[in-house]
């Protein structure tokens, strides 16, 4: 029973290990879609910047327009290579946050099943000794009976 009592400490600090290892990756999962949302909203503001841009290219627009479009596009571009960098360190961090979680579950379940077998093996050797006794039990009342 000692056993099992040791397994049974262990799963829970596993299972602490696991419920932190989920908050971990949740909160990589946040910061993924928060940077991926930024990324979005950037390249749609770039798209219709582009269409304002392609629009003074057919019409006569004075050039300090034009070099102000290209200059925000460029600005634009700037932001969003960044942003894509970011989105890629948040995808990685996600997917370590992931891998992390699973070996946890892993874990876990490992300990789980150790308990059970050991739960398990005792009690078939309790009901084996059960068993032994009701034979010695049955021994002796035979004999008793049969020495009478």
């Amino acid at each position: 029973m000692s056993d099992t009592a040791v397994l049974t400490k262990l799963l829970h600090v596993r299972e602490t290990e696991k419920v932190q290892a989920q908050k971990a990756y949740q909160e990589a999962i946040d910061c993924f879609e928060n940077s991926a949302t930024q990324l979005y909203q950037l390249l749609k503001k770039k798209e219709v910047a582009e269409e304002i841009y392609e629009e003074c290219m057919q019409q006569t627009t004075t050039l300090e327009k034009l070099r102000k479009q290209v200059d925000y596009l460029e600005k634009l571009n700037a932001m969003i290579v960044h942003l894509q960098e970011e989105v890629q360190k948040a995808r990685a961090d996600m997917e370590a946050k992931q891998s992390d979680l699973t070996e946890a579950h892993v874990e876990t379940k490992k300990f789980e099943k150790m308990i059970t077998h050991r739960k398990q093996r005792e009690t078939e050797a309790q009901e084996k000794l059960e068993k032994a006794m009701m034979d010695e039990i049955s021994m002796q009342q035979f004999l008793k009976y049969k020495n009478r």
